[in-house]
Parts: structure tokens; sequence; C-alpha cells
């Protein structure tokens, strides 16, 4: 998961999280990028199929933005993530 400076998270997957971010700060790839071009990650889970990668994303995208919130603070802190 990606914010930009206004704050905004973007949730997507990826097989090489820096290059994605740099895609992202360079304005490339999905819509949402192209009007922002700072980016910082700020949540990182890693997934052993693409299939298990999608469905949790499926599973964050739906949460409220508070949840989201909250999986960022226990990334930073570095404790366990699933909720």
């Amino acid at each position: 998961m990606v914010q930009n400076s206004y704050g905004d998270l973007y949730t997507g997957i990826t097989n090489n999280h820096e290059q994605r971010l740099r895609y992202h700060n360079e304005r490339r790839g999905a819509q949402f990028t192209k009007r922002d071009s700072k980016f910082e990650l700020v949540f990182l889970e890693q997934h052993t199929t693409s299939a298990q990668a999608r469905k949790r994303e499926i599973q964050i995208k739906k949460r409220r933005r508070e949840k989201k919130d909250e999986l960022i603070s226990r990334y930073r802190e570095g404790s366990p993530t699933s909720l």
C-alpha cells in the first residue's frame, strides 16, 4: 500500500515493490498515480502465490480507512498485520 502527499492510499499487488513505487513516483501505472508524484510505501505483505496476494488485496480494499490505518501503524511498529 502506498500513500500520496494528499494522504490518499493506493492498494495493489506486484512482484517488485521497489520498481512499482518508482513507477508511481514517475506518474506511470495506475490512473490514480498520475495526479501525484510523491508516494511512500506504508504497508507491505508478501505472499507465496499471486492468487493469495489478490485475495488479500481485495480484503484490504474492502476495509474502512480506520482499519487500513491500523495495518499501517502495525507495519511501522513491526507488529503482526492481519486484521
